[in-house]
């Protein structure tokens, strides 16, 4: 920030001249003094801190034997006063008279200027100037010694989003430093989603007539957010103007760059007038850590000489800090063994106006290894660690949040590059080595002494209402069309807006203004990018919200839903001779076949052992097995089970014809009792892999969805311009000029149903899904309003209200229903179908496992009975079993009475002839 601003810069040439004429020898290499030049404006708040911080800086290093034990600073002062031209002169005038370095000035006017000046004699320059512009690139020997705007004007845009608001008035000086502050402000605000709306701008040194006409000007914008970017000489004009303009109440947002704390911690009080004028007011400081060398500076200010304020502000703990620096890096030169010695500058030598004296200009030949050793520098001072980043700018940049309340200053945080908005001191962020994920300040008084934060915005007071466009409809006018009427519009959406703006807490003054020709549905697409290239502020219809759109516009909530559906001819199906088979698909009736016929196999397995009724003669057991298995689907077998695998088996099968039974019943009743309609088209898909003409409604979004996101080819593109055009090529069909169908939004559908009287129909199901909201401008704070509003509508009733007033007609309840659809698939039952076939695979293994054990037992008794019938001369010889298949189906096919039977007589005959069986088993 600076005290005062110069005014436009001078061609290098003439300057060098000038100060070529006063230039002198301020010291040779072997003198123990050194000369370090400030230069800045002394009678300015920024001044009247610099000086004094800057006299005591000297007085401290001379005292000090610990640094430049055997040199002594010689300070050499110059007012660059408040001049122009002239004050760029004076300032320049210090660079002839030999210094190693200067410190200032203040003002990016003459910085800029005396730059180029000091990369040519290779004089490090220590600024105050906060300008970003001045780059360490352009200006290698320009070193800041204040934090640079660049991050103050990142700081208010973090405000900016930290409070909500997307727009700011900029009023600044037009000056070097006013336009590069607010041209970065405007970047970094750019990154917020947030944008300078306007740029006030008024000369340096301008009259308060001209500040006066400036603000009213701003007053009657929509904005009520303003940054004040201007000198701490003049800015508190533009507060007092703002106070008798009423600009200073409820709604309005202050932010005042770093001048103001300059202005306000320079004095011992705030005045009573002042205070009043600044009630409210949000502001940045330069963030300096306490410590005890803070503390005591501040002590002895008051001893200090020539102050020109009771208190100091941020810059005199820079300017006192940049002393130290200079100090510092000579010391540090001087004890690497380094000399100070100047050389003429070869471009001057050989000129031949030497009445200008051009050739006492002279280099310093050390400036480079004193430019290294000042940009390497790390020390704490005053203002806290003063270190360079590769562009030469302080590192750690921080502020504070400060709020003007009462007769006094409030801090409400902090913000610093690293942390963002905080309310831990940044110092203790980086100890911590912490990021603050927590973005927050303490609470605010606003002006009007309110805390409850300001919208930001107002309509404006220019008396110009919202220019809102209204598409103008042909086609379904229920929804929106022109009207003779005050509103010039009416239909569903005019009064779900104006039923949504009554909900506001502020009027929203605004003009309908009909978009289109009349004679054909206008072109949605094209609304839309009008009102994001600012030709209207809405748009107020059935704009349908897509991807695309959303990129350059804000809507609201949606408050209708929509969505893509196709419409198509449908003709009724009449019952044909075979429908009985309808109900299930070839799949589903081939594997309900087979199982019928596996569980009758099963069931007959299980009880041909143990149940009269499942045996007999081959022929009749095959009857009997397909008798059962169909006789099931009816609950009509007449064949009891007795086995408990049986039983278990034939339940689970019973439960699972029980609701195929009903689930036929019910799928063949429908078919037979419900109309059912049929189309060609069966939904989207089958549209897209045919080559079929497809209708659509004049100026949808289905033009695009349909050609980019379907890739259908735009030739099978038709457009329908009216309600005729619908009917009319619904009937032709494809082979007579028509088309096949037509692809609109579920809204437009159901009215054309319902005038129509059903001829037509909805096939498939709904594609895509979105909705219908009001299109702002980008970052529009009335979208967001609306939107709360439309959700108070739906949450009350009124939205259907008004839905049922313009929509609500005589809707068609059938809707084409393809039997395939309708057609019971394996799908459905393959859980019931696997239940019964794990059961009775269980069944059977339960079956055999039991059968192959009585079957082993039965072999080796009928061993044993060979074995006693043997010779008895032939002892040795051992008589294998001997088992083949057929051994084991016959005895499979034996009652189980016979084999118990069987069982128990050879258990009787053993315990008759023990004797016998040991003979035998021992000879």
């Amino acid at each position: 920030m600076e005290g005062c601003e110069a005014a436009r810069r001078a061609p290098v040439l003439l300057i060098l001249c000038v100060f070529a004429a006063v230039g002198v020898v301020a010291q040779n290499g072997n003198s123990s003094v050194v000369n370090i030049g400030a230069l800045y404006t002394f009678n300015s708040y920024i001044g009247k801190s610099l000086g004094p911080a800057i006299s005591a800086a000297v007085e401290d290093v001379n005292s000090d034997s610990t640094v430049l034990k055997d040199t002594k600073i010689n300070l050499v002062l110059q007012d660059t006063n408040c001049s122009g031209f002239v004050g760029t002169v004076e300032a320049l005038q210090i660079v002839g008279k030999q210094v190693v370095a200067a410190i200032g000035p203040q003002s990016s006017g003459i910085a800029h200027v005396i730059s180029h000046v000091v990369n040519e004699l290779h004089v490090p320059l220590v600024s105050f100037a906060t300008d970003p512009t001045l780059s360490s690139l352009q200006y290698p020997y320009f070193i800041r010694g204040v934090t640079n705007d660049l991050y103050q004007m990142q700081a208010i845009a973090d405000l900016v989003e930290y409070f909500e608001w997307r727009e700011v008035i900029a009023i600044f000086v037009d000056d070097d430093n006013g336009r590069s502050g607010i041209s970065v402000l405007g970047d970094a605000l750019s990154k917020k989603r947030a944008k300078i709306s306007y740029k006030a701008a008024f000369t340096p040194g301008a009259p308060r007539s001209d500040i006066d006409n400036l603000l009213v000007e701003v007053n009657l914008m929509e904005s009520r957010v303003y940054v004040v970017h201007v000198n701490p000489d003049t800015g508190l004009d533009i507060f007092a103007v703002a106070k008798r303009l009423g600009m200073m109440s409820k709604s309005y947002v202050w932010i005042a760059t770093d001048w103001l704390p300059c202005v306000l911690d320079s004095k011992e009080t705030i005045d009573p007038q002042t205070a009043d004028i600044l009630q409210g007011v949000l502001a940045l400081r330069h963030h300096t850590p306490d410590s005890d060398f803070k503390t005591r500076f501040s002590s002895r200010w008051g001893k200090i000489k020539n102050k020109g304020y009771p208190k100091f502000n941020s810059y005199a703990l820079y300017a006192y800090d940049s002393v130290w620096l200079v100090a510092r890096a000579l010391d540090a030169f001087f004890r690497a063994g380094g000399n100070i010695s100047f050389s003429d500058d070869p471009k001057l030598r050989d000129t031949k106006e030497s009445s200008l004296h051009l050739t006492s200009l002279q280099i310093f030949d050390q400036g480079p290894k004193l430019l290294q050793l000042l940009t390497s520098s790390n020390f704490t001072g005053l203002s806290g660690q003063v270190q360079f980043d590769s562009d030469k700018n302080l590192v750690r940049p921080a502020y504070d949040v400060l709020n003007i309340g009462g007769t006094g200053i409030r801090r409400i945080g902090y913000w610093s590059n690293h942390s963002g908005l905080s309310v831990i001191p940044p110092e203790k962020l980086y100890a911590e080595r912490a990021n603050n994920s927590d973005q927050r300040l303490y609470s605010v008084l606003w002006p009007g002494e309110t805390t409850v934060k300001p919208r930001g915005w107002v309509f404006p007071n220019n008396g110009k209402p919202l220019q809102i466009a209204v598409p103008y409809r042909i086609t379904y006018p229920d929804v929106v069309t022109k009207d003779k009427g005050p509103l010039g519009a009416r239909g569903y959406c005019i009064d779900v807006f104006e039923a949504a703006v009554d909900l506001l807490p502020y009027a929203v003054p605004h003009q309908y203004i009909m978009y289109g020709d009349g004679k054909r549905n206008p072109s949605f697409g094209n609304l839309v990018s009008d009102v994001a290239q600012n030709k209207y502020d809405a748009a107020v219809g059935d704009v349908t919200i897509t991807t695309n759109r959303t990129r350059i516009v804000d809507f609201t909530q949606p408050f209708m839903e929509s969505g893509l559906v196709v419409l198509a001819p449908v003709k009724q199906v009449k019952s044909k001779p075979w429908s009985f088979l309808m109900p299930f698909t070839w799949q589903m009736w081939g594997v309900t076949g087979i199982f019928f016929l596996f569980v009758g196999t099963v069931v007959w397995i299980l009880e041909h052992r143990t149940n009269t009724e499942f045996r007999g003669p081959p022929r009749q057991q095959i009857m009997t097995v397909f008798w059962f298995s169909f006789s099931t689907m009816f609950f009509a077998h007449r064949e009891n089970t007795v086995s408990t695998l049986g039983r278990l088996v034939l339940i689970l099968w019973l439960f699972v014809v029980l609701i195929i039974n009903s689930s036929y019943t019910a799928s063949l009743t429908s078919i037979l009792t419900v109309q059912q309609l049929s189309s060609r088209v069966q939904g989207i898909d089958s549209l897209i892999s045919s080559s079929d003409p497809i209708g659509i409604q004049d100026g949808s979004f289905a033009y695009n969805y349909l050609v980019n996101e379907l890739n259908i080819a735009e030739s099978r593109i038709r457009v329908m311009k009216s309600h005729d055009d619908y009917v009319r090529y619904l009937q032709k069909g494809p082979n007579e000029g028509g088309v096949a169908a037509i692809v609109d939004e579920l809204p437009y559908v159901e009215l054309f149903l319902a005038s129509t009287k059903c001829q037509f129909s909805i096939v498939g199901r709904e594609f895509t899904k979105s909705g219908w909201g009001f299109a702002f401008q980008r970052d529009s704070p009335l979208a967001i309003d609306l939107s709360t509003a439309i959700l108070q509508l739906s949450e009350n009733g009124e939205l259907q209200r008004i839905h049922d007033k313009w929509l609500s007609k005589d809707t068609c309840s059938v809707q084409t229903n393809p039997i395939e659809d309708n057609r019971l698939s394996l799908k459905s039952f393959w859980g019931l179908f696997l239940i019964c076939g794990v059961a009775c695979f269980i069944a059977l293994v339960v079956f055999f496992c039991r059968v192959c054990l009585q079957f082993s037992r039965y072999s080796s008794e009928v061993v044993q009975q060979n074995i006693e019938a043997a010779e008895p001369a032939r002892p040795s010889r051992r008589i294998l079993p001997t088992t083949s298949f057929k051994n084991l189906i016959d005895f499979v096919d034996k009652k189980e009475t016979e084999i118990k039977e069987l069982f128990r007589k050879n258990s009787g005959d053993s315990k008759r002839h023990p004797g016998q069986v040991c003979d035998g088993q021992g000879s």
